[in-house]
């Protein structure tokens, strides 16, 4: 499935909410925010670099921890655990494509300790008088693409999240009341098990 090998590549999220006027955020309250967010999970709608639609659920369980599953007539999913991506395709008989969670910007959000301050993770700091837009990539690895964020202050609240990929592919998942903190269990994430898990 097109969308899924590109969501490999590099993952896309973004939280629809009404926005509210601010001054620019600095990347250290962002880095705070999104060290904050322990658990998240919340129903997402997912824009395609082809432009097609998908739908489905959002777990988020930080560090280093997130899992989609689609809705029909898609029906895949994708998981991130152990380091690890994994990109499973419930209608295909191929195997699940697996790729190193180093190697997608989704590894920034999803770090132990964010930090938008390190040298040359952030490429692009702008506000529009509405969002604060900042872009990051990994300083290390640039040509694993970039992820660019929006948030709205005072308080940081993520509001939109894209993913560049290296290919030149670009991914949008708007997330619609998304709820954080809460338990979420550690087999959510297991890279080795596709199937959906009992909440």
């Amino acid at each position: 499935m097109r969308f899924l090998k590109t969501f490999a590549l590099g993952a896309a999220i973004a939280l629809v909410a009404t926005a509210s006027l601010a001054d620019k955020l600095p990347l250290g309250s962002i880095s705070s925010y999104l060290n904050a967010m322990t658990t998240a999970k919340g129903e997402f709608t997912q824009i395609n670099s082809d432009g097609t639609i998908s739908t489905g659920t959002i777990y988020i369980k930080r560090p280093g921890r997130v899992r989609f599953e689609y809705n029909a007539p898609d029906s895949g999913l994708v998981v991130a655990g152990s380091n690890t991506v994994v990109i499973y395709d419930t209608k295909s008989n191929q195997p699940p494509e697996t790729y190193p969670l180093s190697r997608t910007p989704l590894s920034i959000i999803l770090a132990r300790n964010v930090n938008l301050n390190q040298a040359k993770m952030v490429t692009g700091h702008s506000y529009d008088g509405t969002a604060t837009t900042v872009t990051a990539q990994d300083p290390e690895n640039p040509q694993y693409g970039n992820i660019q964020m929006k948030f709205t202050g005072p308080k940081p609240e993520l509001r939109q999240w894209i993913i560049n990929d290296g290919n030149g592919s670009q991914t949008t998942v708007i997330l619609g009341a998304l709820q954080q903190g809460g338990s979420l269990p550690n087999k959510l994430f297991d890279v080795g098990s596709p199937g959906s898990v009992n909440r």
